[in-house]
């Protein structure tokens, strides 16, 4: 599932791929996307975040993007989640950075109401008990 949203010659994407109950979410845009941090998170558990090296020294700032979308659809989520985010855009502008929050919490509406709609009716795993080892 793919949702995107535009504001001041920009636009943001956010895209939902699911793996049996867990959901791998990219946030991509801008004139050059690109993979900037690594969020992840359940229903149960803190959100935590990698910031990839980015010029002179930086860490990129994606995760401001990935952890707004997170907090929005924590509550229903049915497995683990793993964002990245990666939005870049050449020369922005004041107004751009202002709108990229905005733009996040749009998409991470979308997504909750997207998960709140959805079956994730995926087998449950099988494991060993204590008293078994594989044969």
């Amino acid at each position: 599932m793919k949702f995107s949203v535009t504001q001041e010659n920009y636009t943001m994407n956010l895209e939902v791929f699911v793996i049996g109950k867990d959901l791998f979410v990219t946030i991509t845009g801008g004139d050059t996307p690109h993979i900037g941090t690594v969020t992840t998170l359940t229903k149960n558990t803190d959100i935590q975040t990698i910031r990839y090296p980015s010029h002179d020294g930086r860490f990129h700032k994606d995760d401001v993007l990935a952890v707004r979308v997170a907090k929005i659809i924590q509550s229903d989520l049915p497995g683990s989640c793993t964002i990245t985010a990666g939005v870049h855009v050449n020369h922005i502008s004041k107004k751009q950075i202002a709108v990229s929050s905005q733009m996040a919490k749009k998409l991470g509406e979308d997504l909750k109401d997207w998960l709140q709609q959805t079956d994730f009716d995926a087998p449950e795993p099988i494991y060993y008990s204590d008293s078994e080892n594989p044969q």
